[in-house]
């Protein structure tokens, strides 16, 4: 180790959604002058409006900061990561870049479900954990309480655990000091072949693919010849650079830095987050650097289908989410045509958030609002006489169920973090869904860590809404994916006038099929217009109709200028309306609302 690595310090800071991360990077980048004063803001590391509008971090934030402490001068790395579940392997990767993490705990709130999940991804990477309880400023902080807590989940002694306010500043100063005694410098050797880990990539129209990495072995420098072990593509190096927290170029990253490198690469796919960088092998050379440890392929766990509202918007949302894809290497879409709906996207997100975020963003930047369908997840196939399992993306491509042997569903581990009081109320929601109870653990007198396994789909629907209203907000959550589990789920389709509608197909336990049918049927005949024929509305599984709701038709008194005569002459004309109503129905199309499909959406 060189004695320039001796003075580095990588970290970064890991809590539950809004415990004060953003805030706490805010007032380190204060106190090391890494950013004049003019020009800062709060949550500064956050470059997306979304992000400060919602108070959450949407996109890993890499920032590197100098302080001297007793003579010497320190640089600090850190790295802002995202807290919500749907970003868990963004931040496990980050703590892979980093040597320690500062674990940062809501005074008021205490320890919750994520505060956990990520303690175990640090503590599953060898990290050095720096508890800290944040907020002590607030009237209703209880810091003993919170103090207990952390004593409980980390097995450290109360005086490890450090005081601050990320607000007001108050500790910030003793929080930077115990990074820079307690965090090990980085390993790592100048003199061996490049070596670096990508953290995450962002894209650039002039330099390409930009690759947030952490130097391991060797060095790098602009026009060197670069690899990616996982993906097997090769570029140039067009610039490396530090985060200050702007990219600044510099002239060399070497063994312990983290840094960019502008690879020169046109797509982000080619440049994954966990990939290792290496210098390109010359020609005829077996490639003899090892691949740093723990880089899998991010796929989507939740597909929906975008469909412009006019079918003109077509080529202009493709284009769109082009430009989306270029910055999320994790969001994926393809081209679909549905019979109501007309060309659309079949897009894969990493979960509701990751969806809400590319919808508000697609509504921002490029002013579109698009129409959506019913959330999935991918389930997984076994037909008859085969050993392959294939892969089913929508309910509309189920083949027939008599070809179907077995059917999986995706599982989690469903963690929750409740108080004493709302136990009862949570368990009883769990009951409502497919959740399997395995494991109570109190944290301390009043709060408890209830775990289950669930269906993934049962969890990312409506859960934590509905969790949030049974704990009065008190209660949180983490789900983490643990495969695919036999599940007797069935397709759902919903007919109008007759023609089965794609979009909203769905795949639900078979035990809820009539409920859900009936409630779909029913929003469908108050959202649905009249027509001049009566509309039938029914949901059917396999070929049985398990729901029907029917929308009459609007009615024309044909025979209100008769007068006097026979009644036969009315019962004619009725007669002729009513072959003519027939005649309607069977040639008509019904043209359903995008309103319809929301209306359906929300339970």
């Amino acid at each position: 180790m060189s004695v320039r690595q001796q003075h580095i310090r990588n970290f970064c800071i890991i809590a539950h959604i809004d415990h004060g991360k953003s805030t706490l990077a805010d007032r380190l980048l204060e106190l090391t002058k890494t950013v004049e004063m003019r020009k800062m803001k709060e949550q500064l590391l956050d470059q997306m409006d979304l992000e400060r509008e919602r108070g959450i971090t949407i996109k890993l934030q890499p920032v590197q900061m100098h302080h001297i402490y007793q003579g010497t001068e320190y640089t600090l790395n850190l790295i802002d990561t995202p807290g919500h579940v749907d970003f868990h392997y963004e931040v496990s990767r980050s703590l892979a870049a980093v040597e320690g993490a500062v674990l940062l705990v809501d005074a008021t709130k205490g320890v919750q479900a994520q505060t956990l999940a990520n303690l175990y991804l640090a503590i599953g990477q060898d990290l050095e954990i720096i508890p800290v309880i944040n907020k002590i400023d607030l009237p209703n902080a209880e810091v003993e309480k919170t103090k207990k807590e952390i004593i409980h989940i980390l097995g450290c002694k109360e005086e490890d655990i450090l005081l601050a306010s990320g607000k007001t500043g108050l500790g910030v100063e003793a929080v930077l000091e115990r990074i820079i005694v307690a965090v090990p410098a980085p390993k790592g050797d100048e003199t061996k072949p490049l070596r670096a880990l990508i953290f995450d990539s962002v894209y650039n129209t002039y330099k390409g693919v930009v690759a947030y990495v952490k130097v391991v072995d060797g060095t790098v420098k602009r026009d060197d010849m670069l690899h990616m072990l996982g993906t097997e593509k090769e570029g140039v190096t067009v610039e490396v650079g530090l985060f200050k927290p702007s990219l600044i170029p510099t002239d060399v990253l070497r063994a312990g830095d983290i840094g960019y490198i502008a690879t020169g690469l046109k797509a982000v796919g080619h440049c994954r987050v966990g990939d290792t960088v290496i210098g390109r092998p010359e020609k005829g050379k077996q490639i003899t650097v090892e691949r740093l440890p723990g880089y899998k392929e991010i796929k989507p766990a939740v597909y929906a289908s975008f469909y412009p509202v006019d079918g003109d918007e077509y080529t202009l949302m493709r284009d769109s989410l082009d430009k989306l894809k270029l910055n999320d290497a994790a969001f994926t879409f393809e081209p679909e045509s549905n019979q109501a709906l007309g060309r659309g996207f079949r897009c894969g997100f990493l979960g509701l958030l990751h969806l809400e975020i590319i919808q508000a963003r697609l509504e921002r930047e490029f002013g579109m609002a698009p129409t959506i369908t019913t959330p999935s997840v991918v389930y997984e196939l076994k037909l008859r006489g085969e050993t392959e399992h294939i892969q089913l993306y929508s309910p509309a491509d189920l083949p027939d169920p008599a070809l179907i042997e077995a059917l999986y569903e995706p599982y989690v581990t469903l963690s929750i973090v409740v108080p004493s009081e709302y136990l009862g109320n949570v368990i009883s929601l769990t009951q409502t869904i497919r959740a399997e109870y395995k494991n109570t653990e109190y944290i301390d007198a009043e709060r408890a860590l209830l775990t289950f396994e669930a269906p993934l789909m049962d969890v990312i629907t409506n859960f934590h809404d509905d969790l949030k209203s049974a704990s009065s907000g008190y209660a949180s959550m983490n789900y983490e994916l643990i495969g695919y589990r036999e599940s007797d789920v069935v397709k759902l389709d919903i007919m109008v006038a007759g023609d089965p509608i794609d979009a909203f197909a769905r795949m639900i336990p078979r035990r809820d099929a009539g409920a859900e049918g009936k409630r779909v049927v029913e929003k469908l005949k108050e959202v649905i217009p009249r027509q001049n024929f009566s509309v039938a509305i029914q949901a059917a599984v396999g070929g049985k109709i398990i729901a029907r709701e029917t929308i009459s038709a609007y009615r024309k008194d044909v025979t209100g200028k008769l007068y006097g005569g026979d009644f036969s002459r009315k019962k004619k004309l009725l007669e002729k309306q009513k072959k003519g109503k027939k005649k309607m129905r069977d040639i008509g199309k019904v043209n359903i609302p995008s309103s319809a499909f929301l209306a359906v959406l929300r339970k």
